[in-house]
Parts: C-alpha cells; sequence; structure tokens
C-alpha cells in the first residue's frame, strides 16, 4: 500500500472554471478535472481546453488528475494528446474492460503520467485480476470503482450498508494488492446526507480502500478524517516499531507485544501506517 494520500479524490467538470478556482484553496488529496460524465457532448472541446489551462495554471494544493473520455468514443484521442505539453499527475479511463484496453490508454499517456482506471462494468469486476495485472508494462496506479455505472448496469439497490456491492467492494480492493494499486472507493451521490458519507467512507476503510471518490467540496473533510489512521492505530504502530527495534527482538520472526503477538509483517504494515501518518500531518501542516 502506497503512502501517497488519496484519502479524497474531488471529481470536477472541467467546464466549470468557478469549480476548478475554488478547488485550487481546497484541502482535497487529488482533484480530477473530469472531461467524461459531467460535461455534454456539445461541451467536450471547450471543457478539454479549460482543463488545459487549469494544468498550465497550476496552484492545486494536492495531485491533478484528468479523466479523459474513452478511447471508443470521438473525443478520447484528442483529450489524451491535448496532456502531452501540460501534464497531469495522473489520467482517469473510464469503462476499462480488459487489459488490453489498459495498455492502449497507456500508450498514448505522456512519459511520466500515472495511469488510475474505472472499474464500472459487470466485465471490468469479472476480469479485474487481468485488468489489473496489466500494469506491468503499464504505469497503472489505481483501480478505481465506479458504484454509479456499475450499479445501473446490475440493477443494484443500494442501501448505506452497500449490502449487494459488498462482494464487489472486497474484490476491487484485493486487485488492487495483488497488483501493488490503490484502491480508491466510489462516489456518494447525496451530497446532504452526511450520515451515509460517514457510513460509507468508514465501510470502505474497513474494507481496505485507500480513499474515496467525492463530488462536492463538502465531503472532503469526511472522507480525511476516516481514511487517516487514528490515534490508537498510530499508538499501536509505533509500539510495534519500538518493540522490534529492541535488542531482544533482533533476529526473532515473531514477538509479544503487550497481550499479543506480532510477526514481521506487521512491522511493516506498521511502517506503512505511520508513513501514512505522516503524510497527513503534513498535508494539514
Amino acid at each position: 500500500m502506497s503512502s501517497v494520500l488519496t484519502r479524497s479524490v474531488l471529481y470536477l467538470p472541467a467546464s466549470n472554471p468557478r469549480a476548478i478556482e475554488k478547488a485550487r484553496g481546497l484541502n482535497a488529496d487529488a482533484v480530477i478535472l473530469d472531461l467524461e460524465d459531467a460535461v455534454a457532448p456539445d461541451a467536450k472541446a471547450g471543457a478539454r481546453q479549460a482543463a488545459v489551462e487549469a494544468l498550465s495554471a497550476g496552484g492545486f494544493g494536492g495531485r491533478v488528475g484528468v479523466r479523459v473520455n474513452g478511447l471508443d468514443t470521438p473525443w478520447g484521442a484528442d483529450d489524451l494528446t491535448a496532456l502531452c505539453i501540460h501534464k497531469p499527475d495522473f489520467v482517469v479511463a473510464p469503462k476499462i474492460e480488459s487489459p488490453e484496453a489498459v495498455r492502449d490508454v497507456a500508450a498514448h499517456l505522456p512519459a511520466d503520467v500515472a495511469l488510475w482506471i474505472m472499474v464500472e462494468t459487470p466485465l471490468s469486476v469479472l476480469r479485474l485480476d487481468a485488468i489489473a495485472g496489466a500494469g506491468a508494462g503499464a504505469p497503472l496506479a489505481a483501480l478505481m470503482l465506479g458504484i454509479n455505472d456499475f450499479g445501473e448496469r446490475m440493477n443494484l439497490v443500494l442501501g448505506p450498508e452497500r449490502e449487494p456491492m459488498k462482494p464487489w467492494l472486497a474484490a476491487v480492493v484485493a486487485a488492487a494488492r495483488g497488483h501493488g494499486l490503490l484502491a480508491i472507493d466510489g462516489v456518494v451521490n447525496a451530497t446532504d446526507d452526511a450520515d451515509r458519507l460517514r457510513t460509507e467512507c468508514l465501510q470502505g476503510r474497513a474494507f481496505g480502500f485507500d480513499g474515496k471518490s467525492l463530488i462536492h467540496p463538502a465531503q472532503i473533510d469526511a472522507a480525511n478524517a476516516a481514511f487517516s489512521p487514528t490515534p490508537e492505530e498510530v499508538a499501536r504502530a509505533r509500539e510495534v516499531v519500538a518493540a522490534f527495534a529492541a535488542a531482544d527482538a533482533r533476529g526473532k520472526g515473531a514477538i509479544r507485544v503487550g497481550y499479543r503477538m506480532v510477526e514481521r509483517l506487521h512491522l511493516e504494515a506498521a511502517h506503512r501506517l505511520l508513513a501514512r501518518h505522516e503524510a497527513a500531518e503534513h498535508r494539514a501542516g
């Protein structure tokens, strides 16, 4: 699991200059300038130019990505070409359903630009391992769960606990972890439902996601809080690190810390958690 912070990943329509300007002062870990679902067909070209201008101007506090249109649309290839000069930190590719689609998008990316892909169709979840594994020859860095599209195509009825989604939540995280990728949970459409947002964020954290996709600035603080290590977790991690650093633990694969046994894998997990904690403290700082 990476120490790169992706607790809050905020989508913004690239065609909305006021939203983009406001985003420069927000504490989202990542901002995605959206050229796909949030932009009408007749506004695609203007949104693309606006995204390029926003990237050129900079000033965002966190990482900046662009969600392009699919290569099977009239706009996808032009979107990727436009990003070759003023490069984002990452590109989000929608509706990826095969390893070949991953490699096709990767072939159009500028150097040093990471690829995040959307998992949002029945075929994409059925091919998760192959899709996530396609990153061996591509700059694949993250899987993003697209709940709206997936739910509609599957005819799911989703309550706050997202019961029908639970197998797929676990599957996306397992595929991401198995291939060294970040895993980003899907959006909450009800932007005025703070309880549902908190419930879903905590559920996503429990399932192992690194963060949450968001569609409104008011959702940022809840996501940052839920996906940050708690003080109790930080204290336990520091205890594990200190215990393994002690002279009597040298060379041992498992030791007792308090009332529990911990192994070297717990030490590695503790270091990762503390790295995320330090990154979160730096962002807040």
